[in-house]
């Protein structure tokens, strides 16, 4: 991980989020949705739930807002269905991109990846996933945590983290998607606040881009996505 500030995109992200908030909790309501039609609305006994609350309160989502689309989605049975699609595609210069998406209108979503992708274009499912690994990540950040490094880290490793970076700024750790959730709980019954906590897709190799127009359409292609409100995630293995 070094070299790539996982905790500086994570910020960035958060200040675009703040100006686009209505967004990000759209995004989130629709995961809380899904997660609790799939298996209730404990997340006590639903472990995607409790990922997705995790998920919303790292984004500053209102208690009262999560518990809200909780019950909307308990009790309503004649609500939206949404479903997973994934995408995977080459951006400017071979840049690998995986999309993940939620959505109620599959012909809606895919028209408007492809869209996006005019200076690249979409493939076959598989295409650049396995130039990723599938990974559960949690980020500390050091500013607000003043407990012992080591203790973290035997905390993380004790509960089945596989591994446990220090950045500069930030505590990276992380797990297979088996064992995220055990990590996770253990991290928060120790009272530890994370600044983001997913399962994601981490890329094996990262590249530099160094022409200047590729960069732009590639910024532009990662902005039309992000304006997707059917996107709920975007990967990439450019090296910003």
């Amino acid at each position: 991980m070094s070299g790539h500030s996982k905790f500086a995109n994570i910020k960035h992200k958060k200040e675009k989020n703040d100006a686009a908030k209505g967004k990000v909790f759209t995004i989130i309501g629709r995961e809380i949705a899904v997660a609790v039609k799939e298996g209730g609305p404990d997340p006590a006994n639903n472990s995607k739930l409790a990922q997705v609350i995790a998920k919303a309160k790292a984004n500053n989502m209102p208690n009262d807002t999560i518990d809200r689309g909780i019950k909307k989605a308990a009790g309503d049975d004649g609500s939206v269905n949404y479903k997973y699609v994934t995408y995977e595609g080459y951006g400017p210069n071979g840049i690998a991109i995986i999309v993940d998406a939620l959505t109620d209108n599959q012909n809606r979503t895919a028209a408007n990846v492809r869209n996006a992708f005019t200076n690249g274009n979409v493939g076959t499912p598989g295409c650049v996933s396995f130039m990723f690994d599938k990974k559960g990540q949690i980020i500390i950040d050091k500013e607000e945590y003043d407990g012992d490094a080591d203790e973290l880290m035997m905390l993380a490793l004790d509960a089945g983290a596989e591994d446990f970076a220090e950045e500069e700024d930030s505590f990276e750790i992380l797990t297979s998607p088996d064992d995220f959730d055990a990590v996770l709980k253990a991290l928060q019954d120790a009272g530890i606040e994370m600044a983001s906590s997913e399962v994601t897709m981490i890329p094996q190799n990262y590249v530099e881009l160094t022409d200047e127009t590729a960069v732009k359409n590639l910024q532009r292609t990662l902005d039309l996505l992000d304006e997707d409100d059917d996107v709920q995630a975007v990967y990439h293995n450019w090296d910003e």
